[in-house]
């Protein structure tokens, strides 16, 4: 038996589970619903969603509503009237008239283990706090925010080197395989969806700008660690060196403490600069990307503008508003 499914989803993180249904014979894409096109780069092109790349490269039709409520896209989903409508980052809410519009199910592949990290940014905050696992939940749609029930999950470590582009990829391919596993459990009844505890929801909404300010005299090495790697590369944190803002890409927390004052260089060779943060602890800093240049390196940076840093010399000025 074949089902009919309509697919809603925008970032890369969508296209492998979109790729998986059009791959299999169980299912037929009748359309896919993604974000328009946006201004990307230095000049600003519009650019399709890597979704629509993805439909249009398997000649799928492609509806892109500003705003899928009440639109005539909405409309044309609902007359498809699919057994399924699977969804993976779309980036919009849906109505109920569209929701209630799948024959079978509405279900929403979430790249957090809920009811923990409802809302657009679950990954970013997984690492961010230190989390040593995370995961993707596959649960049904309803009108609130990540909030229907959930009919299965599937765990994903976070390592020390993770940071939100390596787990986009882990959590993508196992989202891609759980639901392809869940979605003839749905079909066929076989399924046992476990409703949220309230208790135990927590939020993670998009970035805002200011979360990538770094705190050097607030956050310890660690938590600047779990910072930088939470944010990057979607949202690169940064600091502010003299009046040139340094985006950090990658740090390694040290054992050693310092009585330096944080932000301030602790060690120094032609290959490792060694900063000072908070509550004496101490990150060795291994990639940057300075304002306008491409990221590099610490031994280019120490060979180029870092050249003549010094010991005891404070590196980590202000922080831009």
């Amino acid at each position: 038996m074949s089902y009919t499914v309509v697919f809603m989803g925008t970032p890369k993180f969508a296209v492998p589970i979109l790729e998986a249904l059009l791959a299999d014979n169980q299912y037929e894409v009748k359309g896919v619903v993604t974000q328009p096109d946006r201004p990307k780069g230095r000049r600003h092109e519009l650019t399709p969603s890597p979704v629509k790349e993805a439909a249009m490269v398997h000649g799928v039709r492609v509806l892109q509503p500003e705003k899928i409520s009440g639109s005539p896209e909405m409309q044309q989903v609902i007359d498809w009237q699919p057994d399924f409508i699977v969804t993976a980052a779309f980036g919009q809410f849906l109505p109920e008239k569209m929701l209630s519009a799948a024959r079978i199910a509405a279900v929403n592949t979430h790249a957090s283990l809920l009811p923990k990290y409802r809302g657009g940014a679950p990954v970013h905050y997984a690492i961010m706090n230190g989390d040593q696992e995370t995961g993707v939940s596959i649960m049904y749609m309803v009108k609130k925010m990540d909030a229907g029930d959930v009919i299965d999950v599937v765990k994903v470590p976070i390592t020390a080197n993770d940071n939100v582009g390596t787990m986009f990829e882990k959590l993508s391919l196992a989202g891609r395989d759980l639901l392809m596993a869940t979605l003839p459990k749905i079909a066929n009844g076989d399924i046992q969806p476990v409703v949220q505890d309230e208790a135990e929801v927590t939020f993670a909404p998009n970035i805002p700008h200011d979360l990538q300010n770094l705190h050097f005299e607030n956050e310890t090495a660690q938590q600047l660690d779990w910072h930088i790697r939470g944010l990057y590369p979607t949202h690169p944190a940064y600091i502010q060196v003299g009046s040139q803002r340094v985006k950090l890409i990658d740090v390694t927390p040290q054992l050693d403490t310092t009585t330096q004052a944080p932000g301030t260089v602790v060690a120094k060779t032609k290959k490792s600069l060694s900063i000072a943060a908070a509550n004496g602890t101490v990150i060795t800093v291994n990639q940057l990307q300075p304002a306008g240049k491409s990221k590099m390196a610490i031994s280019d940076y120490l060979n180029g503008v870092g050249k003549n840093l010094e010991v005891g010399e404070q590196w980590v000025t202000k922080h831009e508003r």
